[in-house]
């Protein structure tokens, strides 16, 4: 069964002292999706991701990406595996130009030192331009990135993450503290972006949400609430409840 999805996650549980964060939780996703994770402060979003990812080992269940046992490797072996996340603060080298943060982060130069010593070859230099054009920063390849809009540097990491070509990207409240024209860039960014690979946003923003969601799931106390597309999301009243009362 779970061939047909790229990620499968089943009976996921993560407990910190007593208290389950994500409480069996069960989450397919299929090729070229995006999914949008939303629910209440507290519901176990992020923690997920960081499950997913190995930055938090699960308690119990299972993680299964392309078929491969993600709970039982180490962060850099999911990574490898075609697995990339962005966290809410952007890590991006602002002292370095924006060319150089994507040319930093192109497979072959994972480490600054491993990216000191290979060369600028065409092939390079051709996926930095690509991947700009893809981010709208082509003309600001050259700019020092600590000088781009809060906005430009959340693109930038997506930029950074895109080089690599991961086939499962995961992005954590991709535009908070963004422009409203920064939003409607971003929703055509992250459309963009999930034809050939499956991506999972978690997003507070409802309006953004609409916008870019195939499938909607939301969480309650580290517990699946409700899954969906957004119109059956938001008339559910099991969520329209939780919603409400908070």
């Amino acid at each position: 069964m779970s061939n047909e999805f790229v990620l499968a996650v089943e009976d996921l549980t993560v407990s910190f002292d007593g208290f389950k964060a994500v409480d069996s939780l069960n989450l397919y996703v299929e090729k070229n999706e995006l999914r949008v994770i939303i629910g209440p402060n507290g519901a176990g979003k992020t923690t997920v991701l960081d499950l997913i990812c190995g930055k938090t080992k699960a308690t119990g269940g299972s993680i299964k990406f392309n078929g491969i046992e993600l709970t039982k490797l180490p962060e850099y072996k999911i990574v490898q595996a075609g697995v990339g996340r962005k966290f809410q603060t952007p890590s991006i080298y602002e002292n370095l130009s924006v060319f150089e943060n994507l040319e930093i982060s192109f497979p072959r130069g994972r480490s600054v030192f491993g990216s000191l010593m290979f060369k600028r070859t065409q092939d390079v230099t051709d996926r930095v331009v690509e991947i700009a054009e893809t981010i709208f920063l082509a003309d600001q390849l050259n700019e020092q990135a600590g000088l781009l809009s809060h906005g430009q540097k959340q693109w930038l990491e997506i930029g950074m993450l895109l080089i690599q070509d991961p086939e499962l990207m995961m992005l954590d409240e991709p535009v908070a503290g963004m422009s409203v024209s920064e939003r409607e860039k971003t929703a055509e960014l992250l459309n963009k972006i999930s034809h050939g690979r499956s991506v999972i946003v978690i997003e507070h923003d409802m309006e953004f949400v609409k916008r870019i969601a195939h499938k909607v799931t939301v969480l309650h106390q580290g517990k699946l609430l409700a899954e969906g597309n957004m119109d059956a999301v938001q008339n559910n009243p099991k969520v329209i409840e939780v919603y409400l009362g908070h």
